[in-house]
């Protein structure tokens, strides 16, 4: 076996998860990727490539096994090559962008990235690479192979297109030479421990790692090496995995139910609401919290939900990397008290730009008056923030929306919590929200059952991956789904309302 750089990583973070995918790929694969997943590999392919064009001709290995075409490649000092092969008898790397400097006489090394450099704005840290890099650095090392400056490739996010893509904005360059070689040594440990547990053809025995990190954070085959765990575990304690010591406690304690949480056991308030709620299995209602916030509602109600792509690639002018591209929008209005209830939709699957056409029709549908209701009102109030941005001509209307805006999440989350629910979860997402109290209602038998389903469908259609049949019928489905979101908010409403 010679342990890959992506093994190698899988292992850091669940040594067991990557024995599997190693010696027993058919459990690793038996839960396949979503499309959430599928659509971060696509972007990753389509990134890599498109950083060649900071260093054009190249030379690309093709195959993954080829290390004497690299070593010939790299004997002729052809100037530029992609995907270098590497492999020691332990061994593997393929390194994304090799560029021969002709002042050293050595090769410097570019590792590209999909992420965006701006690390508020939900960009990875610089030091999530340091350990990827130092892994190939070591692999180079056991093959004398000298280098000359490590350096990484991402996207810019501050980088807004007009016109054709300028390559060299849309990538910030990083010479990380130096902070690389700090890590050589510990991460030399580090592979010569993985390599150790992932050559063994002996299946590590127990939990895998992954049994001390909250439920957001569990591996691929947690499902296979955490089967004993109930159906409500301590793990899905809302936030659980940021407090480490806590989860150790009740795991060595041998707590692995949330229903065995003792009462003395020290939580923050939201943590012993969810417990106790568990335990009860009764609801958590603050009728006078809720009576408040539904009294800050104004008719008419009108009920909103989009759907959107995160293009790393901007797509349009005056678009950035993974800035949300708005293309469908649902909305249901209730003009009075007993009024009826009106469905109105949106969806956009042409060729160029949706934003007029979009925000055209959503002054043409929203009411001039009343309050606008979403799900998670950052993510709808960002929208149109930035549809206020690229269309000045609209800037007034998208402001005057937001400044209407109430969060119907807000009574199920966080320090504001007015409603909890055994079946919540801890969870104040509207898939867990919906079948604990609007049963009739579920998105288990849609077609498109998720966000980053929806989204990765209308990037298919309007890439034109579809025959027409498949184009109207994933069209169709994209507003089912849509439709059950913003119903899905007025069938929530109305239990708030009963209580």
């Amino acid at each position: 076996m010679k342990l890959s750089k992506t093994n190698f990583l899988i292992c850091l973070d669940c040594a067991k998860n990557a024995w599997l995918k190693i010696h027993k790929p058919e459990v690793y694969k038996k839960k396949g990727l979503s499309s959430f997943e599928l659509n971060i590999v696509d972007t990753g392919n389509q990134i890599d490539e498109l950083a060649r064009g900071l260093f054009p001709d190249g030379m690309l290995v093709k195959s993954r096994d080829d290390t004497e075409i690299t070593k010939k490649l790299m004997e002729e000092k052809t100037p530029v090559i992609y995907q270098p092969v590497f492999a020691t008898e332990k061994y593997f790397a393929v390194a994304d962008i090799f560029v021969f400097n002709s002042d050293t006489n050595v090769y410097d090394l570019y590792e590209v990235k999909s992420s965006t450099v701006s690390e508020e704005n939900g960009g990875r840290k610089t030091e999530d690479y340091l350990i990827d890099m130092a892994f190939q650095k070591n692999v180079l090392d056991d093959l004398d192979i000298k280098v000359g400056t490590l350096n990484l490739i991402r996207l810019n996010k501050k980088y807004v297109r007009h016109g054709e893509i300028n390559l060299k904005e849309l990538f910030f360059v990083e010479d990380l030479t130096s902070q690389v070689n700090e890590k050589l040594k510990d991460v030399r440990n580090n592979m010569e421990g993985a390599y150790e547990v992932l050559s063994s053809e002996t299946e590590p025995t127990g939990h895998c790692d992954c049994i001390l990190k909250g439920k957001n954070s569990h591996c691929t085959t947690s499902w296979y090496s955490n089967s004993d765990l109930p159906e409500y575990p301590v793990h899905a304690i809302s936030r659980i995995g940021n407090s480490k010591k806590k989860l150790a406690e009740l795991v060595d304690s041998g707590i692995f139910s949330i229903h065995d949480v003792p009462d003395y056991f020290k939580l923050s308030a939201n943590q012993r609401r969810q417990v106790d709620t568990a335990k009860s299995g009764k609801e958590y209602i603050d009728k006078k919290g809720i009576s408040e916030f539904l009294g800050a509602m104004k008719y008419p109600l009108a009920f909103l939900d989009y759907e959107t792509f995160p293009s790393a690639l901007p797509r349009y002018d005056r678009y950035s990397p993974y800035q949300q591209i708005p293309f469908q929008f649902s909305l249901h209005v209730i003009e009075s008290l007993d009024g009826e209830l009106v469905h109105q939709e949106f969806i956009y699957t042409g060729k160029d730009c949706p934003d007029e056409y979009f925000t055209e029709a959503l002054k043409k549908h929203l009411p001039e008056r009343g309050s606008v209701i979403v799900w998670s009102q950052r993510f709808e109030k960002g929208i149109n923030k930035q549809l206020g941005e690229r269309l000045s001509d609209y800037r007034d209307f998208m402001e005057s929306v937001n400044n209407r805006v109430i969060d119907l999440m807000i009574p199920f989350s966080g320090n504001t919590t007015m409603y909890d629910h055994p079946e919540f979860k801890g969870s104040a997402s509207i898939k867990y929200v919906l079948p604990a109290l609007v049963p009739h209602l579920s998105y288990k038998n849609m077609h498109i059952q998720e966000g980053g389903s929806a989204s990765d469908t209308w990037n298919r259609i309007v890439s034109d991956e579809y025959s027409e049949d498949e184009k109207n019928m994933k069209i169709q489905a994209l507003k089912d789904y849509c439709h059950l979101d913003t119903l899905a908010m007025v069938e929530i409403w109305k239990v708030l309302k009963s209580v």
